[in-house]
């Protein structure tokens, strides 16, 4: 039924019932231990976890999952034998990159899903609502609970012209977050929208919309065109591509909203694709745009590394058969001329359908005749999930890759690792290059022979492919999971059963220290590092060692300490959390701006719950991560005057009282700020509570409200 008014952006909330969810193999560890205490038989909707994050690049694909395999089999046997006991499909070890599998199997105009990784809206460039949420959210769906999400509002982006040359989909994206940066989309779907949307495969949308949670949105969309039947056909989906044919003018919006956007969008951008040239964005943020035309002025003014250590291709964004093609094409034309790859290059197929497709039609040996390795079909070097041994840590060094996130250690966990971000047309030939200033529009490389030789760009014919099969699929569910085991060895170092949190209890919450205050950008790999951490994903007290050891401390300048209120010396942070827990001593947190930036990971949240954490006070939120930190009943609050955050000073403690009357929807509350002197002052903190949100601070966390049948 309708609304009895209008949502209002930004401020109401709205429950959904989404179609789907899915969740990728690090994340469904703590989702589904969280489900398994959900009291539920079944999931409520079809559901499917993806093990793409667990399996390490290194040698090649072969020997990768192979020792992935080994390594990791004690999770895998726990996630299968979960997805068999609750009805779950379960996507194997080298299926593919979660996105990319969803994209291929689950995507349709009109759809709804979420899924437990910020890079869900891939989905989003076939039409769908594909939204990243964390692990607590997805146990929502799965339980049959209303999904709920504050309106949001609309941001429209309108492409006219169309692409040539070496401009591609990645550039769309790139120049947009140079507009909105990383906090514009923030609370915002973006779409799409205007002439040049039909220049544009579905899996170029694909690429445009999954780097839209680099800018924060809460999805981006495509309206539907001829691309999208064209790609569900030849991904063996037919019948919908027909129903698609059949209604298209339903999953677009009214001609009215294209002819005046203005009075629908909260803010409407134009970008001509016609105008666009290369990008490469970073390094350390994925707004920080250079193009090929303007990079050596980065360099110089910068001291960037201009030779390149290593060129990647692939993720969940650059990762289809067309991508692949692409860089085939290059790499194609430049053997021809006596040139390979100068540096060291990595592919990453997308799934095993773009593996086995790729392979037959030639494009994986014409890359590896170039020089590239060949990864598992995972996410590998995106993620953390990259050993270089012959990149010691601290090595100053540029990467260059057709990834979506550029943050400090998120490739190779090196802080000194410069990473750009491209499309794969320009990871390619910067490989044959060897340097970042290499701009093909305007520079020639030298072959063996001493000739100048100008690469050529890959024609834009985005032909229709018939996919080959995969040798790694799907493994389907029993129709009756009841009789099937899942057990977790009690002394496992991996995986650990949950306890619930404990239930707030009523009492204000009196000189609480605070534990950390972070400087700048904290992301949700700063809070929670991936990387070698990966293996504790499914063991909460065992990952809680990483506690924000990215993080940059306010008071001292350095990542990962924190000042001990018991003996007054610096530690790592949750040697002291944990000294502070012994003594059921709660703590908060004080943040920058757009605090928990990027991955959805939920464990940024679990893990200063599980260590006695109460409160984040912050200028800013992402979306995600706050939601999180409500999920998990910590009280997540903003400066109603973000120049409070500067009144913070060490050895400060905090006092709430009155939260029951204070904590209202669209009330604001106030908290003491007590210093070391003996003074105090007084500051007002906001929040987004609903009334529902407010039951899960109260329980404990809204995994007690769903196991109790509330």
């Amino acid at each position: 039924s309708l609304p009895a008014k209008p949502f209002i952006r930004g401020k109401d909330y709205a429950d959904f019932f989404p179609d789907r969810v899915a969740m990728q193999d690090a994340t469904a560890q703590m989702a589904l231990l969280q489900f398994m205490n959900a009291g539920k038989n079944r999931t409520a909707v079809p559901t499917t976890v993806h093990c793409d994050h667990l399996i390490e690049a290194l040698s090649g694909a072969g020997e990768d999952l192979s020792r992935a395999l080994a390594e990791n089999a004690e999770v895998y046997e726990f996630l299968k034998s979960v997805c068999a006991r609750y009805g779950m499909g379960y996507w194997q070890p080298g299926s593919g990159i979660i996105h990319q599998v969803v994209l291929e199997n689950y995507s349709f105009p009109g759809g709804m899903m979420i899924g437990t990784d910020s890079h869900t809206p891939t989905a989003g460039g076939m039409g769908m609502a594909a939204i990243g949420v964390g692990g607590a959210d997805a146990v929502d769906v799965m339980a049959g609970i209303p999904w709920e999400l504050q309106w949001p509002g609309f941001i429209g982006v309108r492409l006219t012209g169309s692409l040539s040359g070496w401009a591609s989909a990645k550039d769309v994206i790139c120049s947009l977050l140079g507009i909105l940066t990383v906090r514009g989309g923030t609370g915002h779907i973006v779409e799409y929208f205007g002439p040049g949307c039909g220049q544009l495969s579905a899996t170029e949308k694909a690429v445009i919309t999954d780097m839209g949670a680099e800018h924060g949105a809460t999805t981006s969309l495509f309206p539907a065109d001829s691309s999208h039947p064209e790609y569900l056909s030849s991904t063996g989906r037919q019948d919908l591509a027909d129903e698609v044919k059949l209604n298209m003018q339903l999953f677009r919006a009214d001609s009215e909203v294209y002819e005046t956007p203005e009075k629908y969008f909260d803010r409407v951008v134009e970008i001509d694709l016609s105008s666009l040239v290369p990008h490469l964005n970073g390094p350390m943020t994925p707004d920080r745009v250079w193009t090929v035309n303007t990079i050596k002025d980065g360099v110089k003014k910068n001291n960037y590394t201009d030779a390149i250590s290593a060129c990647c291709l692939g993720s969940c964004n650059n990762a289809s058969y067309h991508d692949l093609a692409a860089a085939a094409f290059i790499a194609k034309d430049l053997l021809g001329k006596g040139i390979k790859a100068r540096t060291d290059l990595f592919i990453t197929p997308g799934s095993d359908m773009v593996r086995a497709t790729a392979e037959r039609d030639g494009i994986l040996a014409t890359l590896k005749n170039f020089g590239a390795v060949i990864l598992a079909n995972a996410c590998g070097p995106c993620i953390g999930q990259w050993k270089r041994p012959d990149m010691p840590s601290g090595t100053k060094n540029t990467i260059v890759n057709s990834f979506n996130r550029n943050f400090a250690k998120r490739n190779d966990g090196n802080p000194a690792t410069d990473a750009f971000v491209t499309s794969p047309e320009i990871v390619t030939v910067l490989a044959a290059a060897g340097r970042l200033t290499f701009n093909p529009l305007t520079d020639t490389l030298e072959n063996g022979k001493g000739e100048k030789i100008r690469p050529q760009a890959p024609p834009r014919n985005n032909i229709s492919v018939q996919y080959a099969s995969p040798e790694i699929d799907l493994v389907e569910p029993p129709s009756d999971g009841s009789a099937v085991s899942v057990s977790i060895d009690p002394k496992s170092g991996r995986l650990q059963k949950l306890e619930p949190f404990p239930a707030w209890g009523g009492r204000d919450l009196l000189d609480l220290p605070v534990l950390f205050k972070a400087k700048g950008k904290c992301t949700t790999d700063h809070i929670s590092p991936a990387g070698p951490w990966l293996e504790y994903r499914g063991h909460l007290d065992n990952i809680c060692g990483n506690l924000l050891s990215g993080a940059v401390s306010a008071y001292t300048d350095r990542t990962g300490e924190a000042l001990n209120f018991l003996d007054g010396k610096y530690q790592e942070v949750p040697h002291v959390a944990r000294e502070y827990k012994a003594r059921s001593m709660q703590w908060v947190i004080v943040g920058d701006d757009n605090y928990g930036e990027g991955s959805s990971r939920e464990h940024a949240a679990m893990e200063p719950r599980h260590l006695g954490c109460i409160a984040v006070i912050v200028k800013s939120f992402a979306r995600i991560h706050e939601a999180n930190l409500k999920k998990q009943g910590i009280l997540a609050l903003t400066f109603a005057d973000p120049a409070d955050y500067e009144r913070f000073k060490e050895y400060d403690r905090v006092s709430f009282t009155g939260i029951a009357e204070k904590l209202k929807p669209g009330m604001d509350m106030t908290m003491t700020l007590q210093h070391k002197d003996g003074s105090a002052e007084t500051i007002t903190l906001r929040h987004t509570y609903s009334e529902g949100q407010i039951e899960w601070f109260k329980a404990g966390s809204a995994l007690n409200l769903i196991a109790a049948g509330r």
